[in-house]
């Protein structure tokens, strides 16, 4: 284990897989290295998953469903309020173990996890308010009541990204729902998702609750345990957050039980800057869209389209707010721009950058990856950008703006447009005509008015097109995890 994670942290990290209400190793005693990525260096050894121990935790998570489903709205209120104040109470702690297996800032961890505890807030708050509907049929003949209750045992699959925040916004609204849930986290962070995971156990267990609501299953090959899961007719949802390609290979392999689905997938944000925007405020929402967790969010600012008018000053201001950040590893006091995640990460970047250098685009700062131990890559801006090229058109995943110059509002749409995802998109103006037209037109989930960030856990979050199906947060975000079933009286 590295000195990146305080040794008063460390002590408390489950290192083995959550089943049934006991950490055990794998059943074959297999295990993977989790590194933290400023440094490259080793912080743990992680249980890793088989076949059979994934469905080990499902039989777990089958046998405390009946249980749970039963269980009063308000206990499972109770159970999530409990594990927000436990939460909030160890912040510092689960955002030590955030920037040392991820990476990102302390600052930026420590407010992944406010904004988890705030998804467990919402849900506990949201568990005792399922609404159903009472009325008489049009024809009079009878009444109808519709009642809603848990879909059954979840599988939540997490990303690397944000370890903490995107397990809360799945097992939050499961658990307020009634389900049971098997959690597979990301292979490169699995260290937050256990301890918040021992979290809800020891949660659960102080109640006299079944213990197997939650079972955790780490691993190295994320198909050795989707596979079998996907396949056994016990499980009822799936939960993915990731690419669009492997949420469409597990799409096609949740078809075979018609499992209930949602995906949350990848992402190409337009960042729209219009002739009459504030400057200042659109640089401001520049930085927070684009190097939150130094360009590794499906969210982040992807594209800059700006009107040629202001184009070059846009520019200029975003080169110098770019030449501020400190890129360091995340521990370290003054760093605001952290390590990509892996070596893999630090050379797709370099790909799409070199491809637009070669097709004319100019460095404003940054573009290339500096000489040390982790993986780094410079802030970059870069100008004169054709709209065809790479670091435009995919998901670029690494601190790079590119900036595209757009002469009107309908070409501003095309260009925003022109993509097959549709996740978030971000507009800087002061007409607010301009807002709802763009509301109407620009094909995505989220739009951002004159502001780097949309998440809340009040409000939905997901995409259109490829971008994925179903919403996270808000009322929209506890449906997921629920059957509407109708009675004729």
């Amino acid at each position: 284990m590295t000195s990146s994670l305080p040794p008063s942290v460390a002590a408390h990290v489950p290192t083995g897989m959550l089943v049934g209400g006991r950490w055990r190793p794998a059943r074959d005693g297999a295990t993977f290295a989790v590194a933290d990525p400023g440094t490259g260096e080793t912080l743990f050894d992680v249980a890793d998953a088989s076949e059979q121990d994934a469905l080990d935790a499902l039989t777990a998570a089958d046998e405390a469903f009946a249980p749970w489903r039963a269980a009063a709205p308000r206990v499972r209120a109770d159970l999530l309020r409990a594990v927000f104040d436990t939460m909030t109470a160890h912040a510092q702690d689960i955002a030590a173990l955030v920037t040392a297996e991820g990476g990102k800032p302390l600052a930026e961890a420590r407010a992944e996890v406010a904004y988890a505890a705030d998804y467990v807030r919402w849900y506990a708050e949201q568990a005792v308010r399922v609404e159903g509907l009472a009325r008489r049929a049009p024809a009079g003949t009878h009444h109808q009541l519709v009642l809603r209750r848990p879909v059954g045992p979840a599988l939540l699959v997490a990303p690397w990204n944000f370890p903490v925040a995107m397990i809360a916004r799945k097992l939050a609204p499961a658990l307020a729902a009634g389900c049971t849930c098997v959690v597979k986290p990301a292979q490169l962070t699995p260290l937050t998702t256990a301890y918040v995971a021992e979290i809800v156990r020891a949660e659960l267990d102080a109640r006299d609750l079944p213990t197997g609501v939650l079972n955790v299953v780490p691993t190295s090959s994320a198909r050795r345990v989707s596979e079998p899961l996907l396949a056994d007719p016990r499980l009822r949802k799936l939960s993915f957050t990731g690419s669009t390609e492997v949420g469409r290979t597990l799409q096609a392999a949740a078809a075979q039980h018609l499992l209930r689905t949602s995906l949350e997938l990848g992402g190409n944000a337009p960042f729209l800057v219009f002739a009459d925007a504030d400057l200042d405020a659109a640089v401001e929402g520049a930085l927070q869209a684009k190097m939150r967790n130094a360009g590794q969010t499906c969210v982040a600012a992807n594209r800059f389209l700006v009107h040629e008018s202001v184009a070059a000053d846009f520019a200029e201001r975003l080169t110098h707010a770019f030449a501020r950040l400190v890129v360091g590893h995340g521990a370290d006091a003054g760093t605001t721009v952290g390590p990509l995640i892996e070596a893999a990460a630090v050379e797709r970047v370099e790909e799409v950058v070199t491809q637009a250098v070669d097709a004319g685009a100019r460095v404003r700062i940054g573009g290339r990856a500096p000489r040390r131990a982790g993986y780094f890559y410079e802030p970059t801006v870069l100008t004169s950008v054709a709209p065809d090229l790479r670091v435009v058109t995919e998901e670029t995943f690494g601190p790079v703006a590119p900036v595209v110059t757009f002469g009107d509002e309908d070409e501003a749409v095309r260009l925003a447009n022109a993509t097959p995802y549709g996740l978030v998109a971000y507009a800087y103006t002061r007409d607010v005509g301009r807002v709802m037209r763009l509301a109407e037109q620009v094909e995505t989930g989220m739009l951002g008015v004159n502001r780097g960030a949309v998440s809340d856990a009040s409000a939905p979050f997901g995409g259109v097109k490829q971008s994925g199906l179903g919403r996270e947060g808000g009322e929209a975000g506890l449906e997921e995890y629920l059957d509407p079933v109708y009675v004729a009286l």
